[in-house]
């Protein structure tokens, strides 16, 4: 009964007012394979079935909408304000986003989504969640992903929104680039592919709206430091290294630091990102521009809890995620999300 009463109290002081509640959280998490119970014919997700290998029925899934639910409520409460902005992949549909949305604990935030259908093979895709009060959209698209040197390769739209944050102007990105599968050298390629088509995205919008602030989030499949995103999206690790048309990256200091999103083979990767524009570095007097971390050294954020964490077994230590191969584990992701903030 403790528990519910304090849940209720934290509850009633989150506030959905963006006007008065500074810095604003943009976040980042990788969802892990959230599919509906249903099986669609136009894309591989028998597995996620009642009767395919996982065994993926209401009650389970019912279980992982609740984790996520869960996640997202505490990273909310952490400033007693829901994220202005989230940035999700690995969903399959729309569907499933208004579940996590009608959850009990994140009912009381009017969140809107941001989605389109990918030609993945699997049917994930990436969206957002974003806040009408704080962030005013003015238009959104899917970029589709292309590689001149495989014409036929599908794999996840980028997904894009643009507004304003208090009269300022803001392009949102986020993505989740082609996987290692065949090793990591030899699908460098793949996502170097993904890191160019972004920065030419940047660039063209930046041409025609020199003043637009730029953020980009998504599962990278590559770490902070590698070459896709440190030459692809000309991102830079520190503050001071950041010089005009260049990108920021803070994750890059978090990894240099021993910290990561997921493990592999008892060794931490840090493949989710959030990065920003030069101009959310150095904005100006007056100007909205990405903040430490509370009293930390970090511009970024990795939003991990006890409960989230594997406690036993071969994965002790791990991200407690949804499957290991089929069997149930009942988790939330096997990635931990991210975050930053932004405030004048």
């Amino acid at each position: 009964m403790k528990k519910l009463l304090l849940t209720g109290l934290l509850a009633a002081t989150l506030t959905v007012s963006g006007f008065a509640q500074k810095p604003y959280k943009v976040v980042f998490y990788n969802f892990e394979n959230l599919f509906d119970t249903t099986d669609d014919p136009d894309i591989h997700d028998e597995e996620f079935t009642p009767e395919g290998s996982k065994k993926w029925t209401e009650v389970k899934y019912q279980k992982k909408i609740g984790n996520l639910n869960r996640v997202l409520f505490d990273i909310a409460a952490e400033d007693r304000d829901f994220p202005a902005v989230i940035g999700i992949s690995e969903i399959e549909n729309r569907n499933v986003l208004e579940d996590v949305l009608a959850g009990d604990k994140l009912s009381k935030c009017s969140y809107r989504i941001v989605h389109f259908d990918s030609p993945d093979a699997r049917g994930v895709d990436c969206a957002f969640f974003y806040r009408p009060d704080i962030f005013k959209l003015e238009g959104s698209n899917n970029i589709k992903y292309t590689y001149d040197r495989m014409p036929n390769f599908r794999t996840r739209d980028f997904v894009t929104m643009w507004g304003t944050i208090e009269g300022e102007p803001f392009y949102f990105l986020v993505s989740h680039w082609p996987s290692r599968l065949g090793g990591k050298e030899a699908s460098d390629h793949l996502r170097m592919a993904a890191a160019r088509q972004i920065r030419h995205a940047i660039d063209s919008v930046r041409t025609l709206r020199p003043d637009t602030k730029f953020v980009v989030m998504g599962d990278l499949n590559d770490d902070a430091t590698d070459a896709s995103i440190v030459e692809g999206l000309k991102a830079q690790g520190r503050t001071k290294d950041v010089k005009v048309g260049d990108m920021f990256n803070p994750f890059i200091a978090l990894l240099k630091s021993g910290r990561g999103t997921l493990a592999y083979r008892d060794s931490w990767n840090l493949f989710d990102n959030i990065i920003v524009s030069d101009n959310l570095v150095d904005g100006g007097n007056g100007k909205l521009k990405i903040q430490k971390v509370g009293d930390s050294k970090f511009y970024g954020g990795i939003f991990r809890r006890n409960y989230m964490i594997q406690r036993e077994g071969q994965f002790k230590g791990y991200p407690l995620r949804t499957f290991v191969g089929d069997n149930f584990q009942g988790g939330f992701s096997d990635h931990f999300p991210v975050y930053i903030y932004i405030a004048k």
